[in-house]
């Protein structure tokens, strides 16, 4: 998608043009996990699904997700100037963004690996499940500076309205990994091993991936004509481009980071009711990720359209971004969460073959949670379109008062005195309420304080 197109025309029509791209990438890197823990979970057996999905995967969206909180610091800054036509600036932001994904990932790597071990263990991980979990985190961590690499670069060609390339580099990996998967665990019979080396095999898989995903995706940006054109040798800091970056992306950071860590928390509930409670979550956790990608994809749509035209100046049409694509999310939202609600079932039995009762606490799950998935719209929509226009610092104020705070404190004072599944679930729908009411007042106050009209 070409910039005039985000500027210029219908809005929600660019708008789903857009988002459907981002929606298929986000499938597709998705499959990196899912088909980890599908083979896993059939080839290896419902501990290997707990490794592989539970208490790891909440670890890895710690990492991740501060750096990809971090790097949309760079999306906004991007594409502001590039919808003001900034071009000395674009190569600024460019360069700048690929060294702080060389550093980051070098630093997340020796962090992460260094304490995998006393994170599982601090989850309170099941014993059966714990040895496997290290060890694909461990694995997971080194290929920490090519994930960095691929996420700042795929964000820089979605920052000036490219969603076609970032997409072809997400089929080509996804197969890849598809291909790596069955090679280990099947056809060299890791699986057959126990759980350890299953879930090493799909962890070393996930790894050369993101590897092919790095280097393509930086072939392309060194291959590209316009303004955000990689050159290798000019990779480097540039200072007030940094501290650009930084002030937009660490709140960014910070909100995710605390996001997550309310949902590790979350998590040691969870693991406090054995090991079919924690595949049950595990599994739950694939098939709730269909809502999740549909929503962070339409978050970035709302940052990018908004982000664009307040750079041009054109603030009718920020605010026409945040309410298409907030009418766009509920039209999504609805039936899907109908569609989870009724065939949740089925979705789960492709990720567990062993385990009535892991099926049965999960299609509990997706009962009660499902209903509310049409809540949690203005946090995603709302926080978007703040950060679009460069407001970052509230939006994490307000994720981190009205879901990190408000959840932890349910878990810590309300948890306790019903110890039950519903009573951890509970903590979601009441944070999702809170935070999108917050999310809309202060929108309305800010552009209204900003004469956004």
């Amino acid at each position: 998608m070409e910039k005039n197109n985000i500027t210029k025309g219908p809005i929600w029509k660019g708008m789903l043009s857009y988002f459907w791209a981002l929606l298929l990438g986000a499938f597709f890197q998705q499959f990196y996990n899912t088909i980890d823990a599908v083979i896993v979970g059939r080839a290896v057996g419902s501990d290997g699904l707990g490794a592989v999905g539970g208490s790891a995967a909440m670890i890895v969206n710690l990492f991740v997700g501060f750096f990809m909180g971090l790097s949309s610091g760079a999306t906004v800054v991007i594409s502001q100037f590039y919808g003001a036509d900034r071009k000395e600036e674009v190569q600024k932001a460019v360069h700048t963004s690929i060294a702080l994904a060389l550093a980051g990932g070098l630093l997340f790597s020796i962090v992460g690996f260094i304490l995998s071990p006393v994170l599982i263990h601090a989850m309170g991980t099941p014993m059966e499940q714990s040895e496997a979990a290290i060890i694909y985190l461990k694995i997971f961590f080194l290929g920490m500076i090519p994930n960095m690499v691929y996420n700042m670069g795929s964000g820089i060609l979605r920052a000036v309205g490219d969603s076609r390339r970032p997409l072809i580099v997400l089929i080509i990996s996804s197969f890849a990994n598809i291909f790596l998967d069955v090679l280990f665990v099947i056809v060299m019979g890791l699986g057959d091993m126990g759980v350890v080396q299953g879930v090493a095999g799909v962890a070393i898989a996930t790894v050369l991936c993101q590897a092919l995903s790095a280097g393509i995706i930086i072939w392309m940006l060194m291959r590209s004509t316009g303004s955000y054109k990689l050159s290798l040798k000019s990779i480097r800091f540039h200072a007030d481009m940094l501290k650009r970056i930084v002030s937009i992306g660490l709140p960014a950071g910070f909100q995710s980071t605390m996001y997550t860590l309310s949902n590790v928390l979350i998590q040691a509930a969870i693991n406090s009711f054995g090991n079919d409670a924690a595949s049950a979550w595990a599994a739950y956790g694939k098939i709730d990720v269909l809502f999740w990608m549909t929503m962070n994809s339409l978050g970035t749509v709302n940052t990018t359209f908004v982000g664009q035209n307040f750079g041009a100046g054109k603030y009718d049409r920020v605010r026409n971004s945040a309410r298409q694509s907030f009418a766009i999310a509920a039209v999504i939202t609805i039936p899907l969460s109908i569609v989870l609600y009724f065939y949740g079932e089925f979705l789960l039995r492709i990720f567990v073959k062993d385990g009535e009762n892991v099926i049965r606490i999960g299609v509990d799950m997706i009962k009660f949670l499902a209903p509310f998935y049409v809540t949690y719209i203005g946090v995603e929509i709302f926080s978007g379109a703040l950060r679009g226009m460069g407001d970052a610092l509230i939006p994490m104020l307000i994720t981190m008062s009205g879901i990190c705070v408000l959840r932890v404190a349910w878990i810590l004072i309300a948890f306790p005195m019903n110890r039950t599944l519903e009573m951890v679930e509970t903590s979601y729908p009441i944070t999702w309420i809170t935070t999108s009411l917050l999310f809309l007042v202060y929108y309305f106050i800010y552009t209204k304080k900003k004469k956004i009209r």
